[in-house]
């Protein structure tokens, strides 16, 4: 919690803020990302129940949650925002009710704001499969690129997942990879035989060449001997795209609904595709299905004889 906060009126308790924030943190594990959002949007929240003279935790209501929202909405907030502060005061108000500070759950009757879901742009197999196979992997970093490249599309992982990994996390006898995901849960992933054969490969001659004292255990490493980051794994994903041309730019993130749409399209289940990417909901993996329709109504349009009026 910030210095600042004890010099603004809040209707929260700093030691109950303090003990969500444990909750959110230990309990629920989330991310620091979504940590300090979720602590932000509930200071907000209570800098605004003191405002409008609510007595203390028995004042936030389901009325009094309404109007803050109606507040942020009437502040121009998008949807994506107060999506993510109607749920920050849920999961606040289950806290409460919980730890007896509140005798019901007014974020029980609270609506969650739909918001409109762009679909990902992905590589088409044939895409995907000319820049993997066009792609040079000379020299250590042609190597560990090409490695980079093959592990995203044949995993789904997310960049800090691919990045966060160790050598020993790749089980190459089963061809699986150990991934630690959001809120530290770890799950098994397949590795096909292209990344497993791209990712052997830069062991061998690759991240010998790379590799420091400062090294450690990670699996892929940065130009200078550390652990590669996120930021260049991105650059090195958009630079090989640009490189292969005629295709779209997609970024890690992209590989990912890249590896999922086209498991889907090869006949993998929900539920599969849903552990694979390690999403909580199966409602997250259910936008790739909306991707895979919108591919077959395209090329129905475009090869069908009556597919256009």
């Amino acid at each position: 919690m910030n210095a600042d906060d004890a010099s603004v009126p809040s209707a929260v308790p700093r030691e109950v803020l303090e003990d969500f924030e444990r909750h959110l943190r230990v309990e629920r594990g989330l991310s620091p990302h979504t940590l300090r959002a979720y602590l932000g949007d509930i200071r907000d929240l209570s800098r605004y129940a003191a405002e409008v003279g609510a007595s203390g935790l028995d004042g936030i209501d389901v009325a009094l949650l309404r109007a803050w929202l109606a507040r942020q909405h009437a502040h121009g907030r998008s949807r994506a925002t107060l999506a993510r502060r109607t749920a920050a005061a849920r999961t606040f108000t289950a806290y409460l009710f919980r730890r007896g500070l509140l005798a019901d759950d007014p974020g029980l009757l609270l609506g969650t704001p739909k918001q409109p879901r762009d679909l990902p742009t992905v590589l088409t197999q044939d895409q995907a499969a000319r820049l993997l196979d066009d792609l040079r992997g000379e020299g250590p970093i042609g190597l560990r690129d090409r490695a980079v490249l093959e592990m995203l599309y044949a995993t789904g992982v997310r960049v800090s997942e691919l990045c966060g990994l160790d050598i020993d996390d790749l089980d190459t006898e089963r061809q699986t990879v150990r991934v630690l995901g959001k809120g530290d849960k770890e799950r098994t992933v397949p590795v096909g035989d292209p990344a497993a054969r791209a990712v052997q490969e830069w062991l061998r001659h690759g991240r010998p060449a790379l590799a420091t004292e400062h090294s450690g255990p990670a699996l892929f490493l940065g130009a200078r001997g550390g652990r590669l980051h996120p930021t260049s794994a991105r650059r090195i994903v958009h630079s090989r795209i640009a490189e292969a041309g005629d295709m779209p730019d997609v970024s890690p993130h992209g590989f990912r609904h890249t590896a999922a749409t086209h498991l889907l399209e090869g006949g993998a289940d929900l539920r599969s595709v849903q552990e694979m990417l390690g999403h909580a909901s199966l409602q997250t993996t259910q936008i790739y299905t909306r991707v895979s329709v919108e591919r077959l109504k395209q090329v129905h349009r475009q090869a069908h004889p009556r597919g256009t009026a």
